[in-house]
């Protein structure tokens, strides 16, 4: 055992235990629904604390997210946590919806603003009928009933937020209309996420936030889309995986590697509760999960 390793174990036996949720998001196709199953079924044993179904931009996707959060619930021990978005429906339509999720034993919510139909970087408008944004949805799905409610946070701002009061301004709504919970959208910089939580507790807020975590299996279309949601990729992320684009095997190792160091260093900060974008791959946060211990039985923790 080398003396890294060592101090390393030290570390994650003298922390508070790690806990994990994951995202998925609704298969298109019977080869990616087989896709999905299978990772489902790799990450159950590690007992995440729930498990998060997304919705496509425009309420796109509603009918394939209800159907998969309704198999976790009668097929898994899973706690499935609904995605839902004020895009694409009136009120009535999404009270109905949520209505339903209450009725076959939903009790989580992620309620987002969502993204217009033409996706990432168009122009948002708000429905005249429906919920204008997240806050407003927050405050409907407490009418309804007595749900868990998580909200999205910016470490490095909404794209559309002009400074950093308009963001924790929009954050407040949501927490002050009934949300329990942040999760972040994904970074790379975890001093950007210190500076956010201290934002937060500057401005009087209290509510836990879970840093999202994602396990980079494509370099290239990671940046891409952070391009479009506003993450950026630091020069150090970039090396670590230049020369890789026909290296599959070695992409996942530093991929595995990389999002490790992450969780490890926010752990070294106090951070014991994460959110992996699985990508409806099992593979990397599966190993992560492993490393960090969750899953194992207390005996084999202390032994490993």
């Amino acid at each position: 055992m080398t003396a890294s390793t060592f101090v390393r174990r030290s570390r994650l036996a003298e922390r508070a235990p790690i806990t994990a949720s994951f995202e998925f998001f609704p298969p298109k196709s019977d080869k990616m629904e087989a896709s999905l199953w299978s990772t489902v079924e790799r990450l159950a044993p590690l007992n995440p604390s729930f498990v998060s179904v997304t919705y496509g931009a425009g309420g796109s996707t509603r009918e394939r997210t209800h159907r998969t959060v309704e198999r976790l619930l009668k097929e898994t021990h899973l706690l499935p946590a609904a995605h839902l978005t004020c895009v694409g429906a009136s009120r009535a339509e999404v009270d109905a919806v949520i209505q339903d999720y209450w009725d076959i034993g939903v009790r989580h919510i992620v309620a987002l603003r969502g993204d217009p139909q033409e996706g990432l970087g168009a122009r948002y408008q708000p429905r005249a009928d429906g919920y204008a944004y997240a806050s407003d949805l927050v405050a409907g799905l407490r009418a309804i009933g007595d749900f868990e409610v998580s909200v999205s946070g910016y470490p490095e701002r909404h794209p559309e937020s002009a400074d950093w009061s308009v963001e924790i301004d929009n954050l407040k709504r949501k927490v002050d209309a009934g949300a329990t919970r942040v999760i972040t959208q994904y970074f790379f910089d975890n001093d950007l996420f210190e500076s956010y939580l201290e934002r937060i507790a500057k401005a009087g807020l209290s509510i836990p936030v879970v840093p999202g975590i994602l396990p980079i299996h494509n370099f290239e279309q990671t940046m891409v889309f952070s391009a479009k949601c506003g993450t950026s990729i630091p020069h150090w992320l970039a090396r670590r995986f230049s020369g890789l684009n026909e290296d599959a095997e070695t992409r996942k190792l530093v991929g595995a590697a990389v999002a490790y160091e992450q969780v490890m260093d926010l752990v070294d900060r106090g951070i014991s509760d994460f959110h992996f974008y699985t990508m409806n791959r099992a593979d990397l946060t599966y190993a992560i999960c492993h490393m960090l211990g969750m899953g194992q039985a207390e005996g084999t923790r202390q032994a490993a």
